[in-house]
């Protein structure tokens, strides 16, 4: 006697890392980001690799329809140029930290850029590489503000769930940024109040 075995259903997280995480590609230069449109579409050439690269579970990042997920890695903002829909180009909130450029059309976040020279990440522009069609781009790496997807509507009761699931994937789970991240912001506001040698 067969017994017939249901398939367990996966959570979905984002489209980038559910069937597995694409590896890092030596010497990976960069790649193109377009926009959604079909006509038209902004299109921004980023000419290097990216770093940490991460699911972000905050309200602010751009995810893909049906993703709990964002997926965001950072690359320095002298490696990011619109090559064409400029004129498309939206700030969503000008008020928040993240200046994020989208598409008035679309809606896809295109790159986020902090203008504040004094703060941690000035000079780092942030990036949604599952934009490109290129392969290679920087792995993600954990996974930040994972309580936050509570805030987007996602019920509490799916946390040990969800957060089981990073960990399956390979993302540690963190309610804030990774451990080296949050390090580089203490060190630099360390550096800005004279605690530390600047």
């Amino acid at each position: 006697m067969f017994k017939l075995w249901r398939r367990k259903k996966v959570l979905a997280l984002h489209p980038a890392i559910d069937n597995g995480i694409a590896p890092t590609a030596p010497g990976f230069s960069g790649g193109t980001l377009t926009c959604h449109c079909k006509t038209n579409p902004v299109k921004v050439r980023i000419s290097g690799q990216t770093a940490h690269n991460h699911a972000c579970g905050c309200t602010k990042c751009w995810k893909p329809a049906g993703a709990i997920f964002s997926q965001v890695a950072v690359v320095g903002r002298d490696k990011v140029e619109v090559i064409s829909g400029a004129d498309k180009l939206v700030v969503v909130d000008p008020n928040a930290t993240i200046q994020r450029h989208a598409c008035k059309d679309c809606g896809v976040h295109m790159y986020g850029r902090i203008e504040n020279k004094n703060h941690p990440f000035y000079g780092l522009d942030f990036i949604h590489t599952e934009l490109s069609d290129a392969k290679g781009w920087a792995a993600p790496e954990f996974a930040a503000f994972v309580s936050s997807v509570i805030e987007s509507g996602v019920s509490p009761d799916k946390m040990p769930a969800i957060r089981a699931r990073l960990t399956e994937i390979g993302l540690p789970p963190y309610d804030a940024l990774s451990p080296a991240l949050m390090d580089a912001i203490a060190t630099h506001v360390a550096k800005q109040s004279g605690k530390l040698p600047a």
